[in-house]
């Protein structure tokens, strides 16, 4: 899982260079999560892109699935705090 959790890691470090749009970079770190549905790190990845695309009912059940409370700050501090735990795994 260690190589998958890089993975994550450096597609949204790319998205967040690229001020979290949608584009090319969201649907890395999309495609990323989708991949390992049910695994706690990527769940919480796939809650932030969902809240990245406005979709607020779909990020907030990514987010109960990766046990995690809904965000409210900044995509850059939401995405540093997960960076912090990532790495930490």
């Amino acid at each position: 899982m260690a190589s998958q959790i890089a993975a994550l890691i450096e597609a949204f470090d790319r998205l967040a260079s690229a001020d979290f749009v949608i584009e090319a970079e969201w649907k890395a770190v999309h495609d990323i999560c989708q991949a390992h549905e049910g695994e706690q790190p990527f769940d919480w990845g796939h809650a932030l892109c969902h809240r990245i695309e406005g979709d607020e009912w779909n990020a907030g059940y990514w987010y109960r699935l990766a046990g995690k409370p809904v965000a409210t700050g900044s995509f850059g501090d939401e995405w540093a705090a997960m960076r912090a735990a990532l790495v930490a795994k």
